[in-house]
């Protein structure tokens, strides 16, 4: 059975969808997750990813700019981005604790990014710790 954590990838992959196409189809995206996941507070968690990040997509970029000196966003790898938006938006708006959200998001970085994805991705988080509630 499909946890939280395969909701998490779910989500990830769509967010990098939307993240490289801004216009897909979010009906698609619905029926997508209904068929991946029967359990219905599975589904309403990824959908509350997706459409929570997309919806917040600009605060949560402003406070990984501010977080990441040295990247700008448009220069990380896509699933990166979409891992510390999604991680950053989870910590803040869900309510899932920090240490839960950073452990899930570097096994995700890891499986879906690059060598160096996992450690990249943890220390941004790690410092939006204490500025997370600036989002909201």
């Amino acid at each position: 059975m499909a946890g939280r954590s395969e909701a998490r990838r779910f989500a990830l992959q769509m967010l990098y969808l939307f993240d490289q196409n801004p216009e897909a189809d979010q009906d698609r995206v619905l029926v997508a997750l209904r068929k991946e996941f029967t359990d219905a507070a599975l589904r309403e968690f990824a959908w509350s990813l997706i459409s929570g990040v997309i919806a917040a997509r600009k605060e949560l970029d402003e406070v990984i700019s501010r977080t990441a000196t040295n990247w700008r966003l448009d220069r990380m790898a896509p699933t990166d981005r979409n891992v510390l938006r999604m991680g950053l938006y989870e910590m803040t708006h869900i309510g899932t604790p920090a240490a839960v959200v950073i452990d899930e998001s570097i096994e995700i970085a890891r499986e879906f990014g690059t060598e160096h994805s996992s450690s990249f991705v943890n220390g941004i988080l790690d410092k939006l710790i204490p500025v997370s509630p600036a989002v909201e």
